[in-house]
């Protein structure tokens, strides 16, 4: 009878042992990435918003070539922010009228601008 007890104990620690073990560093699986966050409503310009009439001359430029960096006072400017701070300095020179232009398309004119620095309009950004 203990050769039995003793068989069934063997065999249940050895399946105890098989099925805790299975999975080895049984890790959470990694939660998939947010959806995006909107970006804020009031988005901050850390530059001087006078200072970006230099960008009205960007608008004339219609033979910008795609991927490449231009050069000008606007853009060095804007040089070192992030996308949304482009975006939010630009949105805020087009809307006060800093670019001395009456009529302006302001998403058109501020998808140019920021493309035209080698930027890109953060998704859902609106400026108006």
């Amino acid at each position: 009878m203990a050769t039995l007890s003793s068989t069934i104990l063997i065999l249940s620690l050895l399946i105890f042992a098989t099925f805790t073990s299975a999975c080895g560093p049984c890790e959470p699986k990694p939660k998939p990435n947010p959806t995006p966050k909107a970006p804020p409503v009031n988005p901050f310009c850390p530059r001087d918003t006078l200072k970006l009439g230099v960008c009205g001359n960007l608008l004339g430029l219609v033979n910008v070539a795609l991927g490449s960096q231009v050069t000008s006072p606007c853009c060095t400017l804007l040089e070192g922010l992030a996308d949304l701070e482009v975006a939010a300095c630009l949105c805020t020179a087009i809307k006060t009228n800093v670019l001395g232009i009456v009529k302006l398309d302001i998403p058109v004119a501020l998808s140019a601008l920021v493309s035209a620095c080698a930027k890109k309009v953060p998704t859902g950004f609106k400026c108006g």
